[in-house]
């Protein structure tokens, strides 16, 4: 018998379109996937590949696309998801996020913050992402750490460091405490190999002193990660940093040294055209937030340059933030967004189409990883990390161009079975890795009773009888 009709794998994975989003961004029609262990051997037609393999699982077939899993490169996986849409949505920014954000943070206890992090991961999960960027917020953090390793999702992540604010009290650090705590989730989280790892993580804006600042910068090199955090949403960044130094943000952080390619910087909206020829130069990433953009009116759509940042070499990703900001962890929708905002914004049909919308979502998103080799497309040799989506429902009918059906007409309410890591984490529409229903229950009573403990009123506008 020839030998190449013996070759065992794991899996075979069968789909109607396979979106490789290779180099040359393949589609392969009636294509397979062939998988060992956690990595993708093999990618072709399924008429060749079932002839040269012998799986010991068979799954997918005529009715899905198959996609790489996509990347969240900036979330809150605890404190908002718990508290999903209490916060009202017209809210000014500074009252948002110091007066709303911070206190509903402050009051979670370690398995209330368990019970957010895994109810964010489902929701990735099951709407197709596969690894996210955690946004340096969660506070109880060996807890988080330890539980959310059992769900089976990619990530890295981070606890609260900061060292200006002195509220709320649960987050106050010194500059040295912050620094402290910063090494010590490296030196006991740094698991490059595993699918949860630390990166270095700061809250950023106007929160962080200098030092600690060079600090995380050191950490970044000396374990080799990522580093991460908030910038120039709104005016509160670029007028906090003029009035301490005189400079605009990034351009006080390429001066003390913080920036280089190792950077992922979250919203970047309110940035000048000398910041980003600096981000360009430096080879840092944007995570753009597109819906938190709209709901916080950052005014992306008057003063955001994110076509001017892609035409510029900077590397452009994308992020759902929290769950009082976009409510949503599904970045299917906002691939959408992205898709269009900047089409109308500039009157010009060619910006962001959906091909270069899904590269956001998916192969831009692992460059901000840092994770480029081994995720964001299927290729041999990578991490199978890759996403089902059932075309067996209207939004997907008729089929006839698989990246604007993607982008334009399916979200992720569509996705059918996820694999990460070549293991199934998601199967018929379900995350099987842990207890749903028990899940939707714990969430329900801790979510009302952390809206309880904060002291903050409900602004629902309309009376609840």
């Amino acid at each position: 018998m020839d030998q190449k009709k013996t070759m065992n794998v794991d899996l075979l994975v069968d789909a109607w379109y396979v979106v490789t989003m290779n180099e040359s961004r393949d589609i392969i029609h009636r294509g397979s996937l062939a998988i060992r262990d956690d990595t993708i051997i093999d990618v072709g037609k399924t008429s060749e590949l079932e002839t040269k393999y012998i799986p010991k699982r068979r799954i997918g077939g005529d009715r899905f696309v198959v996609t790489p899993g996509m990347i969240n490169t900036h979330i809150h996986i605890t404190g908002e998801p718990i508290t999903r849409g209490y916060v009202p949505d017209d809210t000014p920014f500074m009252e948002n996020v110091f007066v709303w954000l911070c206190t509903l943070y402050s009051v979670q206890r370690p398995e209330e913050e368990i019970a957010s992090a895994k109810l964010a991961s489902v929701e990735m999960l099951r709407s197709g992402t596969t690894c996210f960027l955690e946004a340096g917020t969660i506070l109880h953090f060996d807890e988080v750490f330890e539980e959310l390793s059992t769900i089976g999702i990619r990530g890295r992540v981070g606890s609260w460091v900061w060292d200006i604010p002195p509220e709320p009290s649960v987050y106050r650090q010194s500059t040295d405490q912050a620094i402290i705590k910063l090494q010590r989730q490296l030196e006991k989280y740094h698991c490059p190999n595993d699918l949860l790892s630390a990166w270095s993580i700061l809250v950023g804006h106007t929160t962080c002193s200098d030092p600690l600042w060079k600090a995380a910068k050191t950490f970044s090199d000396q374990y080799d990660v990522g580093m991460s955090f908030h910038m120039s949403p709104a005016e509160m960044d670029p007028e906090g940093f003029i009035t301490s130094f005189g400079q605009r943000p990034i351009v006080h952080l390429a001066d003390i040294g913080v920036l280089d390619h190792k950077c992922a910087l979250t919203h970047a909206v309110r940035v000048s055209d000398a910041e980003i020829d600096i981000l360009a130069e430096v080879g840092a990433s944007i995570a753009h937030c597109p819906t938190t953009a709209l709901k916080v009116s950052y005014g992306i759509t008057q003063v955001g340059k994110f076509p001017e940042m892609v035409q510029k070499g900077i590397n452009v990703s994308l992020g759902t933030d929290g769950n009082n900001a976009s409510n949503y962890s599904d970045l299917m929708r906002a691939a959408y967004l992205v898709a269009g905002l900047f089409k109308d914004a500039r009157e010009d049909p060619q910006m962001f189409p959906a091909e270069k919308a899904f590269e956001m979502a998916t192969i831009d998103g692992a460059k901000t990883m840092l994770m480029q080799d081994q995720i964001g497309s299927l290729e041999v040799g990578k991490k199978a990390d890759l996403v089902l989506h059932d075309t067996d429902r209207p939004e997907w009918r008729p089929l006839l161009n698989v990246m604007n059906q993607l982008v334009w007409s399916a979200d992720g309410r569509g996705v059918h079975t996820v694999l990460v890591d070549g293991k199934i984490v998601v199967e018929d529409y379900r995350c099987i890795t842990l207890d749903e229903e028990r899940l939707w229950a714990d969430v329900q009573s801790m979510g009302e009773a952390v809206a309880g403990r904060s002291g903050l009123p409900d602004k629902a506008k309309y009376p609840t009888l």
